[in-house]
């Protein structure tokens, strides 16, 4: 009896084990953290991040090595502010009037604007790209893909996305007998008119013909 016991115990051990792993929660990797946009001024030789909401400010600790300080080093000078939509840690400071710190995670986004932070559409996009020679732009949301080009007429159409692994995926419609794809994937983008950073590579396809450029994620993406 106490072999067959044994036996018993032994055949249920991959049963427990196989519910086991079915009822292990997936890792949020953004736990802890909160992505916010804002503009980025020089302080007594540190970089502060002001969010776009609100008066706190954070001295940005980039322990992720994003290459947001140096790519703030070597922006362009130009009259505009200095954008960023960052994720990270932020820690308000607990004294009155003085700055907390973040310790940034992601870079999705950096450039010269005085505007960004009134961008009225962020929220709803899930996807942004864009791409020069000739210029071309890509906002998709949850009402839609839009196409702008240069000398061309604006196209507003449905989309589906795909997942291709690594983190890439693409976005495709047809409309006038064109075959329209978006290809994004993560990897660091300058923007080859305005010296921009952004987070996504991205290549415009239309009838097989690739247009290069750069993308970022929308509000309404999680990622």
């Amino acid at each position: 009896m106490r072999a067959a016991r044994s036996l018993v115990l032994v055949a249920l051990l991959p049963v427990f084990a196989g519910c086991q792993l079915f009822n292990s929660k997936p890792v949020d990797s953004h736990a802890g953290l909160s992505r916010l946009q804002g503009q980025l001024v020089s302080t007594n030789g540190e970089l502060v991040f002001q969010p776009c909401v609100g008066q706190q400010r954070y001295v940005v600790r980039d322990s992720e090595n994003t290459t947001l300080v140096q790519d703030a080093a070597d922006m362009p000078i130009k009259p505009e502010a200095l954008f960023a939509d960052i994720r990270g840690q932020f820690i308000a400071s607990k004294t009155a009037g003085s700055n907390g710190e973040v310790n940034v995670k992601q870079l999705y986004r950096l450039e010269r604007s005085s505007t960004a932070c009134q961008d009225p559409n962020f929220k709803q996009l899930t996807v942004h790209a864009n791409g020069n020679g000739p210029a071309w732009e890509v906002r998709a949301g949850s009402k839609g893909l839009e196409l702008t080009r240069e000398g061309q007429p604006p196209l507003a159409l449905p989309y589906v996305e795909e997942q291709v692994g690594d983190g890439r995926f693409y976005l495709s419609t047809e409309a006038n007998h064109q075959r329209i794809e978006l290809w994004v994937a993560p990897q660091r983008c300058t923007d080859s008119a305005n010296g921009s950073v952004q987070h996504l590579g991205a290549e415009l396809r239309v009838n097989g013909q690739v247009q290069r450029g750069c993308g970022y994620f929308g509000g309404a993406r999680n990622d």
